[in-house]
């Protein structure tokens, strides 16, 4: 697959995660005001994200740059994996959380 074909991939998986990212941070919201929700992140520094946050929508901007910062060029296969990898995690906590509120 050609490197251009796999940073639009990339985009695409990224709008998916903003919107559904939106919808989970507006149900975190509401369990929080109804005394719920009491945690301090959703994933742990050690995951390589660079924001601590109760919303899903900082991880999604902070994967947002990282893709802005890939070389258009030329293939990183480090940050690209990296990044793929946070992005599947990310995807995959919203599709957890979508499945058990």
């Amino acid at each position: 697959m050609p490197y251009s074909r796999i940073l639009e991939q990339l985009q695409q998986n990224l709008q998916l995660a903003y919107r559904q990212a939106i919808d989970a941070d507006a149900k975190l919201d509401a369990l929080q005001h109804a005394g719920h929700a009491k945690f301090t992140t959703i994933f742990k520094p050690e995951q390589g994200f660079t924001h601590n946050s109760k919303r899903f929508l900082p991880y999604v901007k902070d994967l947002a740059q990282e893709l802005a910062q890939l070389p258009q060029d030329a293939v990183d296969t480090e940050q690209l994996q990296a990044l793929v990898k946070k992005l599947a995690l990310v995807l995959s906590t919203l599709q957890a959380f979508k499945q058990q509120s």
